[in-house]
């Protein structure tokens, strides 16, 4: 699969304990960006971070440090993007997604000879 050099970042903010169909959300969204033929998607966990409530989660904090922010990452063609949001965003109950412009320097599947 190749990337165009243009390529977009979506970027989807939710919580650590967010669940959909009693998996955690961010491994039920890796799931159908995969399911659906993305690129590929990275889970990131944030080490500090708040929401729209301004209730601060941190990981110094033992009874927030369960609830740390994630951010899920997926590079692909803007169509590719656009068409996958309408999937997942009725499972998020409380969060963010962005979409950006990202110039696409390097892509490696490792099935190219």
């Amino acid at each position: 699969m190749l990337l165009p050099e243009q390529g977009h970042l979506l970027r989807i903010f939710v919580a650590e304990s967010d669940k959909y169909d009693g998996i955690p959300l961010h491994v039920w969204i890796v799931r159908q960006a995969k399911e659906h033929g993305l690129a590929g998607a990275t889970v990131i966990r944030g080490a500090e971070g708040f929401c729209g409530n301004s209730e601060i989660h941190t990981s110094k904090i033992l009874t927030l440090a369960n609830d740390m922010p994630i951010i899920i990452e997926v590079v692909d063609t803007l169509d590719k993007i656009d068409s996958f949001i309408p999937l997942v965003e009725h499972a998020i109950k409380k969060g963010l997604i962005t979409v950006e412009d990202v110039s696409v320097r390097l892509y490696r599947n490792g099935n190219e000879s």
